[in-house]
């Protein structure tokens, strides 16, 4: 792996640049961790073209003066709709990791959501970044774990540590069948590892020799023994002071059970197509999610954002704001924290054009009406 040189390249103009210049740095074997997916990749490809497909139909001659970027509505109050996914290990790619991406999240006011797994201490992120006056919001992803107990002691973390939100990650009892990865023989070097999971027991991700004794007939391994249910939901919003949001929720059933039980938001996520390949693309889910819990309820997507356009056929779709995951790595690996400030600044910048060029002052302005009917008809219908 080349070290990454805290300069951008200077044909850096978009995030596929950084893509670009981010796979031929890495080693093939951290290629296949960062850009595969479960199986045959057929969701991770179907994410990026479904945002694509959606042609833009502007309006012109609207009154543009006094615009801005904020998202200001119960529950989610954000400089603009750009907010970083959870990645875990990011000291994979560069030394500095989650500290580096904290620190560009925070001096371009993107909101952070900190992984489970990530590479370095919680509190360290969270004291590195809660001082900066224009940050956005810091929030932690959780995966429930074995014990109870144990997520209780993440949460506990948490919410000392000044996290402003848990982010559940409900769609990956077990992890999907990553081939690219098991081809190129992917291992985690000894100086990299989940930190803040130290003596706690993850379902789905032990091996299955690690299962509780006496199930290693039941579904894979066993391991889906302590698999997380509703009822988890339950327990963990009596638990903690913090908001809840759900990260994977595609059903609309299952986003209509989570607005029951008062969880305060969800993330339209197919995990970057890690998880179950062949799912359809988040822009194709998102419509039947947002119709499903109304027009109030904090919706955020991720999935296959590269661009600025992208951003707003989002919003267009339903999702208050959105979660890049892999572009922000690329940035990472190429030019560190200012590589990461530089990728979020790319995305807004072309996020304010497209809402300029499309006749929209501010994302509340922002609706189906942004695009071509017949496509958005499709889409409505999940197609």
């Amino acid at each position: 792996m080349s070290p990454a040189t805290g300069r951008i390249p200077p044909d850096v103009a978009s995030l596929a640049d950084y893509e670009r210049h981010a796979l031929q740095r890495l080693d093939a074997a951290r290629v296949a961790w960062l850009q595969g997916g479960a199986a045959d990749g057929l969701t991770v490809q179907a994410n990026q073209r479904a945002w694509q497909g959606l042609p833009l139909q502007p309006r012109v001659l609207r009154p543009l003066a006094h615009g801005h970027t904020r998202i200001e509505r119960p529950g989610l109050r954000l400089p603009h709709p750009i907010m970083l996914a959870p990645v875990a290990y990011l000291r994979l790619v560069h030394p500095d990791g989650e500290l580096a991406t904290a620190m560009a999240a925070a001096a371009q006011g993107a909101g952070l959501v900190l992984s489970t797994q990530a590479s370095v201490p919680m509190e360290r992120v969270a004291e590195l970044v809660l001082g900066e006056a224009e940050r956005g919001p810091l929030w932690f992803q959780l995966y429930a774990m074995a014990q109870r107990e144990h997520t209780l002691q993440l949460v506990q973390r948490a919410e000392a540590a000044g996290f402003e939100a848990l982010v559940l990650t409900v769609d990956a009892p077990v992890q999907g069948a990553r081939d690219a990865e098991r081809r190129a023989g992917f291992r985690l070097p000894a100086d990299v590892r989940a930190v803040n999971l130290q003596g706690l027991a993850l379902p789905g991700m032990a091996a299955a020799d690690a299962a509780a004794p006496g199930l290693a007939a039941g579904l894979c391994g066993g391991l889906l023994a302590h698999a997380p249910t509703w009822s988890d939901i339950a327990w963990l919003k009596a638990h903690t002071r913090l908001p809840l949001w759900l990260k994977g929720i595609t059903h609309p059933l299952d986003a209509q059970q989570a607005q029951a039980l008062g969880v305060d938001g969800l993330i339209v996520s197919n995990h970057g197509g890690r998880v179950l390949d062949t799912m359809p693309a988040t822009a194709a889910l998102l419509p039947a999610v947002r119709q499903a819990v109304g027009p109030e309820w904090p919706v955020l997507v991720d999935g296959g954002i590269r661009r600025g356009t992208d951003v707003l056929k989002a919003l267009a779709l339903g999702a208050d704001a959105v979660l890049v995951g892999r572009p922000h790595v690329h940035a990472l690996a190429v030019a560190g924290a200012l590589g990461v400030a530089h990728a979020i600044r790319l995305l807004r910048d072309e996020f304010e054009i497209a809402l300029a060029l499309t006749g929209c002052a501010t994302p509340a302005e922002v609706s189906s009406a942004v695009l071509s009917s017949a496509v958005l008809t499709s889409a409505e219908r999940g197609g």
